[in-house]
This record gives C-alpha cells, structure tokens and sequence, in this order.
C-alpha cells in the first residue's frame, strides 16, 4: 500500500530515519510536509530512545526545495507582512530547529538538493552524499530574490567559495562539495542507505548527555563568530528583496516559467527527472 504521507519516519535501534515522502515531485516541500517535519525533530529530540536523527528523501532527488506550484496557488498575494510571518515560522524557525536540535542530525542526500532542499540539508551536523548529487541555489538568478532564506553558505563553504557559488549561480558537484568541506563523505548512490546508517550508528555508540553537551559546544562556537546574527539579518534582507521590481517583474511574468525552468534543471542532470 501506497503511503501518502509527506514524511515516512523508521526506527533503527538508537537511530530514527526521517523520509521527505514526496519522491514522484522531487520531494518538494509543501507547508504540511514542514510542518510534519518540524514536529518529528521535536519528537525524535524529546525522545530518549533516540540517540541520532536522519533526514533522507525518497526518490531520485533529496529535494527540489519548497514547492512553488503551492506557493503560486495559496501565497502569491500575500502582502509583506503576511510573506514575512509565513518564511519567519516556516523558513527560518524550522531550519534553526533542526541546527539546534540536542541530537546530531544526519542528512543523507542524493540527485538534486536545491534551494530549500539544499537549505534543509546544510542544517544538519553531517551530510553524506551519492556522487552524483548536486547542490544548487537557484534562487537569485530565477527568482531576484537574495539567495534562500537562511544564509548559511558562508559558513559551510567559506566567504571565496560562497561567493562564487551565489553569485554565479552555478552548480556544485558532490566532489567539489566534499573538496570545500560542505559534505563530509561521497559514496555510491547504491551505498548510500548503509553508508549514512553506518555513520549514524556509530555516532549512536558515543555516551547522550557527553554529545548532547559537545554539539552544543561546537554550535556556540559558531554563535560566538556570528552565525546567528548573520543568518537572521540576511533573513530580513531577503525579505527586503521581495519588494523589489526585479521580483516583481518575474513573479508578472508568471512563477510557471521559473517551474518549468526548474524542472528542466532536474532532468538535464544524467538524465534524471
């Protein structure tokens, strides 16, 4: 039987896997889907049988990122402060919710991680990635909007590498990504499953309140650098660009052009749709 949920969640012993369900649209993230996924990290994080969570996609893809057809469909009138509430909550809460998440987080990741895919993924503590994934942030160059909604590229790439990925708009490869530091191992697309199992497993043997207490030493150091800060002032920038003519003149142009241009991405990638 077919299961319609957005998310699939399995428990493998100390370690809890969490499926974007949504493999037959790339897994694009619908509102319910975030919402899902936000209360199974606060879940699997009050949980004490949990030792280590894994955020995975079914599917070619990791993730496209948010779904636009439901953005066009029930936000595309929105005023700025409705848009504003609405990415705050859904956007950039539920992303520092997995950053701060007590238990490392894995994310497992293969085809496409785009935008709010690619944005989800780089919360988590590791990524272990197929070697034909790809990571991109198409926002800028398809929308006119600055970048996704959390800023973290500076952090997990490095300002050089950071700044030429966004303002290029290009794509990075899953080896180039392991050679910037962004993904921790490359394996696979048929070693992945026990690839990312195996890390987590064994991340799983390490005694709970010792790495409870670690990942939160190593999270501070990147608040005491600014991450926080950062990541919530581009938020309001980003949503400063919004109000902008050259959003505008696209989003009047209609959102179906930039799906359709997406979607071109996806299957112009080994031929994978």
């Amino acid at each position: 039987m077919q299961n319609d949920s957005p998310l699939i969640i399995e428990n493998h012993g100390a370690v809890r896997r969490i499926w974007l369900n949504r493999g037959d649209a790339a897994n694009a993230q619908t509102r319910q889907m975030l919402i899902d996924l936000d209360a199974a990290i606060a879940e699997a994080s009050a949980d004490e049988s949990v030792r280590v969570i894994v955020l995975a996609g079914k599917g070619k893809h990791f993730s496209a990122g948010h779904d636009l057809k439901e953005a066009q469909a029930k936000r595309s009138d929105f005023s700025a402060q409705e848009r504003w509430r609405y990415e705050e909550f859904h956007y950039l809460d539920y992303c520092l919710n997995i950053w701060d998440c007590p238990k490392p987080v894995v994310a497992q990741v293969q085809g496409a991680c785009v935008a709010g895919g690619f944005m989800l993924a780089n919360m988590a503590d590791l990524i272990i990635a197929t070697d034909d994934a790809w990571f991109w942030d198409s926002v800028m160059f398809s929308m006119g909007l600055a970048a996704t909604e959390v800023l973290f590229q500076p952090w997990v790439m490095g300002m050089r590498h950071a700044k030429e990925f966004l303002f290029m708009g290009e794509r990075i490869n899953a080896a180039d990504a392991y050679r910037i530091g962004m993904v921790n191992r490359v394996v696979a697309r048929d070693e992945l499953d026990d690839s990312t199992m195996a890390a987590a497993e064994r991340i799983a043997q390490a005694p709970p309140f010792a790495m409870r207490a670690l990942k939160k030493s190593v999270n501070r150091t990147y608040d005491i650098q600014g991450f926080r800060n950062a990541v919530q002032a581009h938020f309001d920038t980003h949503q400063v660009t919004h109000a902008s003519s050259e959003f505008f003149e696209i989003r009047d142009r209609g959102m179906t052009n930039v799906i359709s241009h997406n979607k071109t991405d996806l299957r112009s990638v080994n031929g994978q749709a």
